[in-house]
Formats: C-alpha cells, structure tokens, sequence
C-alpha cells in the first residue's frame, strides 16, 4: 500500500523525520493548486486552517489531519464526505500551562509589575496565592485533566465539573468525585478560581453569561481557555471589574483594538496562544507519523471527529 501526505509547511517534514516505504511527503500551504487529484492525508496550517478547506472541493481526500483540538464550525467549511481528525494529545501539555501561567499571573499581580517596571517604579504588593483557593475546574477532557494535574502540587481545593456526574480515579491525582454541568450555579457561589476548558459549540455558548457571572463571588478570579464563545464577552464587560478575568480565547477573534474589554478593569488577555509553543512540534509530527502507520497497516486512523465516506 501507498500514500501521498501533504503538510503545509517544510519544518513538519523534518519533524517527522524517515517514512516507511510507500510514503511519499510533500508540502502544500493548500493555497496553490493541490499537487495531486488524491491526497490520502492532508494537514491544513495550523493557523487559518479552515479557510483554506475550499482547496479540497476538487480532490479525493482520505483524511484532513487538524493541527488544532477544536473543531466547531468545521463541518460547515468542510467539503462533504471527507473524513476530519482533530490534535487530541498535541495541545494539552502547552494549554495547561498557558493556563496556570494567566492563574498565576492574575493572582500574583504580574500586569501591575510590567507596568511598574516600565515607569522604573519599585511597587511591591501583598497579593493573592494560587495555594490554599477553591478552584473550579469546568472540563475535564484532556486539556483538563492536564490542568487539574498541573494544579495538585500547588495545593489548590479543586472541585471538577464536566458534562456528567461520575467517580473518577486518577493515577495522579486520586478519586475526584466529578460534578454535573447543571450543578455548575449552585458550585460558582463558593469558587475563588474558575478555569474554563471547554469545548466550543451550541451546548455551551455563552455558558457563562450575565446570570453565571453574577453567580461569583467578587474578586473571583475566571480563567478561559477553551473557547472563547464559553464566555459572554459584553456580559463580562457589564461585570464592570467585579471579577477578574485571565482570558487566552475571547469572542470575537481577533479581538478588535477599540473593544471595552481591553480597558475592563482586571482583565488579562493573551491573543489565543494557548498551544502555540514549542511543545506542539514534536507532538503533531508524532500524531501525523501516527496517522501514517495506522493507513499505512488499513486500520482507521485515530482522533476522527466528523465522518465521511471516504
């Protein structure tokens, strides 16, 4: 058996590095013309990707490779019948960090520093731990387990929330009794930190709107970095500085450079960087290489979210 892949960029074709025999790579950015009229594995740009699936309308695709996790409005880009895997296991490692990085951030007063230090202005302050809070974990996919474990060691009280109710036991972190999502108001009244890693779509746009805002406790500290629809954005402007915010993922995106949520008093924003790191580079070369030896042997290929007849 044989296979044609393509990648958007020459620095993933060293990544992945020697392919069995069969395997012929090339690189293609899907904005010229495809190379051939079958591609068995295309990988889109990882920024940008989905505005570029109208160079798939011509050609046989076996699979579309997503170097991104999320993938809501996807099925409304792609051509019918192709078959779309997201990077589940690319971006886990990088948004944890990148969430306890804002967590950390916010509560230790990280912004009031930079500025001070652009004033050459000596401004200590007395500021909030990450040790000893009550923190609130909304998702708990593979992006939230990878914060809740990177949590532990900073003695946080975590409570976990995902779309059921269950027992779970983890290597790292032990039983965690998992709430409901519909227990989520009765939850946010005693949260001092809510993290936010969620999927986008219908289910949970705007879950946290102007009821579930009021809901926190003031100076509450809301971390977000799932989808940026997770958040009404005016609703959290109405909070006025109420609560605090550390957002890696806004609604809209870009964020535009006249919007009130730049000013919004303890607000934190960084411009959806999450899995943008050097930790996504050998895990998606590891995911296409995977990919490529699962077609290469005729078994399915993994991380298949939307189905085609291909």
């Amino acid at each position: 058996m044989s296979l044609f892949v393509t990648v958007p960029a020459a620095h993933l074709v060293e990544n992945i590095g020697a392919l069995p025999e069969g395997v012929e790579l090339e690189v293609w950015d899907m904005q010229s013309p495809a190379p051939r009229g079958r591609v068995d594995i295309v990988v889109p740009p990882y920024m940008g990707g989905s505005s570029t699936y109208g160079a798939l309308e011509n050609i046989e695709v076996g699979l579309v490779q997503s170097q991104s996790i999320g993938y809501d409005g996807v099925a409304d880009k792609l051509p019918a019948g192709i078959r779309f895997a997201n990077a589940a296991s690319v971006h886990e490692t990088s948004t944890a960090e990148i969430a306890l990085a804002l967590t950390l951030a916010a509560q230790r007063q990280f912004p009031r520093f930079v500025l001070a230090q652009q004033q050459g202005e000596w401004s200590p302050v007395f500021a909030e731990s990450l040790a000893d809070r009550r923190v609130l974990l909304v998702g708990f996919g593979g992006v939230g387990e990878a914060i809740a474990m990177r949590l532990e060691p900073f003695e946080v009280k975590l409570t976990v929330v995902a779309r059921t109710a269950r027992p779970v036991w983890h290597e790292r972190l032990g039983r965690l009794d998992v709430h409901a999502i519909d227990e989520l108001p009765a939850l946010l009244a005693d949260a001092e930190i809510v993290v936010l890693a969620l999927p986008g779509g219908d289910a949970t746009q705007h879950l946290f709107n102007d009821e579930m805002l009021g809901l926190m406790p003031d100076g509450a500290l809301l971390v977000n970095v799932g989808r940026g629809t997770l958040v009404d954005t005016d609703a959290l402007v109405r909070q006025g500085g109420r609560i605090r915010a550390a957002l890696d993922v806004v609604d809209p995106e870009p964020l535009p450079a006249e919007h009130p949520l730049w000013k919004t008093d303890g607000v934190l924003i960084s411009p959806h960087v999450g899995g943008a790191s050097t930790a996504m580079e050998p895990r998606i070369a590891r995911l296409i290489r995977t990919q490529i030896d699962r077609m290469l042997r005729g078994d399915a290929p993994v991380n298949v979210v939307i189905n085609g007849d291909a």
